[in-house]
């Protein structure tokens, strides 16, 4: 069975070509906030469709300065807690109410993804091509942009909802002191995901005339 096979069988709710399934799951995957903790596969299918996204997501020089901790379970419901703590030391009481909201819903699902690049890496070839240095956290950002992408959109397939927060780095410390993060990892973004409950809200689109130009 090949990978095609593997990522796009008969098992997944798209099951049509695997272009087809491509472009359907690249307009399919929006930000879903109501998420529920309700399993949608098994934790080992999370595990290799993520695998699978960091393994041949692209990255500058090949550089593969990606790192990914995926929470489940209570692990998941921890990360929304050091977030809700956090920001309750920096958020007016009288106004939190909002806040508490947002936190409970990321909190309702089933995981959460965490996003990171090791610094190591891109300091490493900052020294090795000098001539490129400005260049190597530009291009580490936009390949870990690729991997969210493609974890959000391959999460999408599966019958998951997600969405991308950025509370860092206001819980960068307290993350890595949790899970025993290198310090050379720098936190980036979180997506919490879980069985959607709720669609998203209508998306406008600016015209494509205005956004793309073809010369030939």
């Amino acid at each position: 069975m090949g990978i095609m096979d593997t990522l796009f069988g008969s098992g997944n709710k798209n099951a049509e070509t695997p272009a087809a399934t491509f472009y359907a799951a690249v307009e399919g995957r929006r930000s879903i906030y109501g998420i529920s903790n309700e399993q949608v596969v098994s934790d080992e299918r999370i595990h290799e469709v993520i695998n699978h996204a960091v393994k041949h997501t692209p990255s500058s020089f090949n550089s593969q300065s990606a790192r990914v901790v995926v929470l489940l379970g209570d692990q998941h419901k921890k990360v929304w807690d050091i977030t809700t703590n956090t920001l309750k030391a920096i958020v007016p009481a009288d106004q939190f109410g909002p806040t508490q909201e947002k936190m409970n819903a990321f909190g309702a699902g089933y995981g959460t993804v965490l996003f990171f690049e090791d610094q190591a890496v891109v300091e490493g070839l900052q020294n090795q091509f000098a001539a490129y240095a400005d260049n190597f956290p530009v291009w580490s950002n936009q390949s870990n942009g690729m991997l969210q992408f493609v974890i959000w959109t391959s999460l999408e397939l599966e019958g998951f909802g997600a969405s991308l927060q950025h509370y860092n780095p206001l819980i960068d410390d307290a993350v890595k002191a949790e899970w025993n993060i290198p310090s050379n990892w720098k936190l980036l973004a979180q997506m919490p995901f879980g069985k959607p409950v709720a669609p998203a809200g209508e998306k406008q689109f600016s015209p494509l005339e205005e956004r793309v130009k073809v010369f030939k």
